[in-house]
């Protein structure tokens, strides 16, 4: 059972380790200076132990969030939510973030001065032109390359971490940011939503049953406690990774003004570190590491994502789905790294508060019956002020932003969660009650 556990593990960890955990667990550290304990504490929580909760809850259904989604809320609903968290994963988001988090890590660093753009635009092209071809024709090499190369990357990571808290660790940090000033663990928590990680385990959790069912299991039980096992190793190898990146950047003496302009944080931090541990040669090293790692994760994301908008919408090919998503991310990717996390954390603060909310209805419905529309008018709510939130902040729409920063934990950056729990403690109480089906295991 421990074997099992440990191998799907693996595969899981290969599968979620992108260029989100690679920048912005070092970009907090160096921006939540001497606040760097509930920061990373609230990094932790929705950048691990939400995301591994989602993939454990949705394991637990062979037939993944869309089934649970639409029997509790709604068949429209499920379709709607999904496409925009694929979009979010996909070719808006993630997609980008990977070509440009391996372009800011391991090429810019070793260009001179003023040629980001033309360097970016050629190496994204042919980044998506590679990523295209493999995609059209998926094979075992792609998941081989990630499987194997991304657990090598993060074992280094481990590396540069230890030998830089050795180096660096008595190293007192830089002040604190105003964001983290004001609420150290809120700011954390919303930092966390980048990983996308929670987004990521509605849509892996699928794989993950078909992984796990390919390993055969005697009987049900071996089954769940396998998954538990899956989730804990996952869960404690990222923590340890976080929370190591995060004090390399609480530490590291980044010089902050001699950055180049438009130079990403966490991607600095982190090959400014790699060059200053084991010199300038290193960076090179890095380079391809990084990229491969992101590569992989590039075309696998595109893979996934045409697969779900063909199988959702069957009158468009996969391979025109491909071919859109693919140059679709070559835009936005040539926005640049900080331009793509910009745009990209509204939208996030709305996505990540409803899928939280999805996971704690599953949850709770696996044990005790709740009303569907107790259920429906508690996803309602939660969505209604994620997009007050996000709208009246754009928009500085003060007597919006009143009203929700007068619920409580506002604070903590999560005016959703009473309301959420609220909507579910009234759904053990309204009528139309349903109770999850268990699933049927076959040995």
């Amino acid at each position: 059972m421990l074997k099992k556990g440990s191998l799907t593990g693996l595969l899981l960890f290969g599968m979620f380790f992108g260029a989100g955990n690679l920048i912005f667990p070092p970009q907090l550290g160096l921006e939540s200076g001497q606040n760097f304990g509930p920061a990373i504490g609230g990094f932790v929580l929705s950048g691990v132990g939400i995301a591994i909760l989602t993939l454990i809850i949705g394991t637990l259904n062979p037939k993944g969030y869309i089934d649970e989604i639409s029997k509790k809320i709604a068949p429209w609903f499920a379709v709607a939510y999904l496409v925009a968290l694929y979009l979010s994963i996909g070719p808006f988001f993630a997609i980008p973030r990977t070509a440009t988090t391996a372009f800011s890590v391991g090429i810019e660093p070793m260009l001179p001065a003023g040629s980001h753009t033309i360097w970016l635009f050629g190496f994204t092209l042919v980044y998506f032109a590679l990523a295209y071809l493999i995609a059209l024709n998926p094979s075992k090499i792609l998941d081989n390359i990630g499987r194997y190369l991304t657990p090598i990357f993060a074992l280094l990571i481990v590396v540069l971490v230890v030998l830089g808290a050795i180096k660096y660790g008595a190293a007192a940090p830089q002040e604190a940011t105003a964001e983290y000033t004001a609420s150290a663990f809120g700011a954390g928590f919303l930092q966390g939503y980048n990983t996308l990680d929670a987004l990521a385990s509605v849509a892996f959790s699928v794989v993950a049953v078909t992984t796990l069912n390919q390993l055969g299991f005697k009987n049900k039980k071996e089954y769940i406690s396998t998954i538990w096992i899956v989730g804990i190793l996952v869960a404690l190898g990222f923590s340890v990774l976080y929370i190591g990146l995060a004090f390399l950047g609480n530490h590291f003496p980044l010089d902050l003004a001699n950055l180049p302009k438009g130079a990403n944080v966490g991607a600095s931090v982190l090959s400014s570190a790699t060059q200053a541990i084991f010199g300038p040669m290193a960076q090179i090293f890095l380079a391809i590491m990084v990229t491969v790692t992101c590569f992989t994760t590039t075309a696998g994301l595109i893979v996934s994502t045409g697969e779900f908008f063909h199988n959702t919408f069957p009158k468009v090919s996969y391979k025109v789905y491909a071919t859109i998503f693919t140059l679709v991310g070559f835009a936005i990717a040539n926005l640049g790294l900080n331009a793509i996390i910009q745009y990209s954390v509204p939208v996030l603060e709305i996505l990540y508060p409803i899928t939280i909310t999805i996971v704690m209805i599953v949850m709770v419905n696996r044990f005790l019956p709740l009303s569907k529309p107790g259920m429906q008018l508690t996803i309602a709510v939660v969505t209604l002020i994620a997009f007050a939130s996000i709208l009246g902040r754009q928009f500085k729409l003060t007597a919006i932003l009143n009203l929700v920063n007068a619920l409580p934990f506002a604070q903590a950056s999560l005016p959703w969660l009473l309301p959420a729990v609220v909507g579910i403690l009234l759904s053990l109480l309204l009528p139309n009650k349903q109770k999850s089906e268990a699933f049927e295991f076959e040995a």
